[in-house]
């Protein structure tokens, strides 16, 4: 059944590594469970990554704690969205392999890293989320920190159980949330940028499971409002079997509204304009973009090549009850990745 939606608790693998029940939820209501792979540490991938997207300062800011058994790449990236510049650093560890001790659920349990170079911690306080990262060496010295409170966690999150046609015990388990509030302040290179509670948005994407080695994926999310009602979507597709559900969902007011598939439609130069159209016809935007945040990072044996384009988006999006929601110039991303890994 497309878009079948698991409803019921239990764990996420069978005895032999194998996805129970793929599909797609409103929670984590599949437990994870490290233990439960059948398969060698270093095929495990495990990430936690937040976007803050500050509407009030025409920035984005992008951090990343990783476990990908070979590597841990843990990430910091400032978008100007005003001057069109990014600048992305990252922090490579060798075969961690579990020791980044990532929670197996988003729900509870602290993500940190620290080395003498970079610090980051995603804590859990009460309803909130808290977010600290000092990187004193980040771009030449000009060094780059901040502390932000996430609040206001909407109801429905957008789950998936992905598995792969050419290996059963390869799977994907996957959380967006988006539309969490955003308020603090980031520092950068001595400026201070406050972030405003009513205009900023953050959005997560927490990761665990086992890949096969080579895969392609587009992705796309924005966290915002819309005449004053929070309003956010995740779209995506590339990899594994998504014949029992697509992550393609529209976030409105805390609510879920699940949505077909989604194709991007992309030129060969990143920074043309995109168009994005559903089987559906439930999302149908145009994308102007602002800069392309590309990155290569090659270790022979692991590889990555990615295309995280910020810009703005304008269409329609239909909610489950048909309501239209129209969105103008509305700040997001929408990237193309391939990974070796």
């Amino acid at each position: 059944m497309r878009n079948h939606e698991v409803v019921t608790a239990h764990k996420l693998l069978d005895e032999n590594g194998k996805l129970i029940e793929p599909g797609w939820s409103r929670t984590l209501i599949q437990e994870y469970s490290r233990k439960d792979i059948k398969k060698r540490k270093t095929r495990i991938k495990e990430w936690d990554y937040y976007y803050i997207m500050s509407n009030k300062n025409s920035l984005a800011l992008c951090l990343t704690v990783s476990d990908l058994g070979y590597i841990g790449m843990h990430s910091v990236s400032l978008v100007d969205l005003k001057s069109a510049m990014e600048k992305t650093e990252s922090v490579i560890i060798p075969f961690p392999m579990g020791k980044t001790k990532m929670p197996p659920t988003s729900k509870e349990g602290n993500v940190i890293f620290t080395n003498n170079k970079l610090g980051i911690e995603f804590l859990h306080f009460g309803k909130d989320r808290i977010i600290k990262m000092n990187y004193p060496s980040f771009n030449g010295g000009k060094g780059i920190r901040c502390y932000i409170t996430l609040s206001d966690e909407p109801e429905d999150s957008m789950v998936i159980a992905t598995p792969w046609d050419n290996d059963e015990t390869a799977f994907y388990y996957n959380q967006k949330i988006n539309c969490f509030r955003a308020s603090g302040r980031i520092e950068y290179d001595g400026e201070v940028f406050e972030l405003d509670h009513e205009q900023d948005f953050a959005g997560l994407d927490w990761g665990r499971g086992v890949w096969t080695y080579d895969n392609y994926w587009y992705w796309g999310s924005g966290s915002g409002q819309v005449d004053g009602v929070p309003f956010g979507f995740n779209i995506g597709y590339g990899f594994g079997n998504t014949s029992a559900a697509s992550e393609n969902v529209i976030f409105y007011d805390g609510k879920a509204n699940k949505i077909d598939d989604v194709t991007f439609n992309i030129s060969e130069n990143y920074i043309d304009p995109w168009t994005f159209t559903s089987s559906d016809g439930r999302f149908e935007m145009e994308f102007v973009p602002i800069i392309d945040r590309a990155a290569v990072i090659d270790l022979k044996a692991i590889i990555t090549d990615q295309h995280q384009v910020f810009g703005k988006m304008s269409g329609y999006a239909v909610l489950d009850d048909g309501r239209k929601i129209d969105i103008k110039d509305f700040l997001c991303f929408a990237e193309k990745v391939h990974n070796k890994y």
